[in-house]
């Protein structure tokens, strides 16, 4: 079981309104440098935020939803930091309610 962290908006937000984009390329190109494997997904219209453990979480999330989510707690920090008007928060998966946290990862 791996634990996931994520901040989580509406999709039009992190994908419009944002430079999410320049970020995660950004992240890329220095994992690249670094020769680091890529521990970070943007998710749109996440399906874990509708697990019961996360309902407090999801129901405050304008839909359609996106995601960033990372096994790398600090990135998800400099996320929330970064973008201001976002959800976090952390599931552990697999889980019975979460059975593939990223199986709609893109």
């Amino acid at each position: 079981m791996s634990t996931y962290h994520f901040i989580a908006a509406s999709e039009a937000f992190l994908t419009v309104e944002e430079p999410l984009e320049e970020v995660l390329r950004e992240r890329v190109r220095h994992y690249g440098e670094q020769g680091k494997e890529i521990d970070f997904w943007l998710v749109k219209r996440p399906a874990f935020l509708d697990a019961p453990q996360l309902e407090p979480i999801g129901s405050a999330v304008p839909r359609p939803a996106a995601a960033v989510v990372s096994t790398d707690e600090k990135f998800i920090t400099f996320l929330k930091l970064r973008l201001e008007f976002v959800a976090t928060g952390r599931f552990e998966a697999p889980s019975t309610s979460i059975p593939d946290a990223l199986a709609s990862a893109t």
